[in-house]
């Protein structure tokens, strides 16, 4: 098995999760998120004062496949993420050992 994580912008989690629905992959987490990376820090203007962003809002996602369908995740998500502004295209695969849930007996 695999673990999927990207770092998305805000207004494509939608377009991301119907993508990954359409290949049969119907389950991940979201969570929202700050940071940066080589757009760094940025100066704007609020109510006439000036303030600097240091991190930007995200929206991480996780998910875990088989690792035949590793894969067209990754570029499933790539493909709908994408914006073609810095900070798109941010996806972390590694290998999941083991899984276990928690069932209520």
């Amino acid at each position: 098995m695999k673990k999927i994580e990207a770092i998305i912008q805000l207004s494509k989690l939608d377009e991301v999760q119907n993508a990954l629905e359409e290949i049969g992959i119907d389950g991940m987490t979201a969570c929202e998120v700050k940071g940066f990376g080589r757009q760094n820090r940025h100066t704007e203007i609020y109510r006439s004062g000036e303030y600097t962003v240091d991190f930007l809002p995200k929206i991480r996602i996780d998910l875990v496949v088989v690792d035949q369908n590793a894969e067209q995740a990754v570029k499933v998500i790539i493909k709908s993420m994408k914006t073609d502004k810095i900070g798109d295209n941010k996806v972390f695969i590694s290998n999941v050992e083991e899984a276990r849930c928690a069932v209520a007996i």
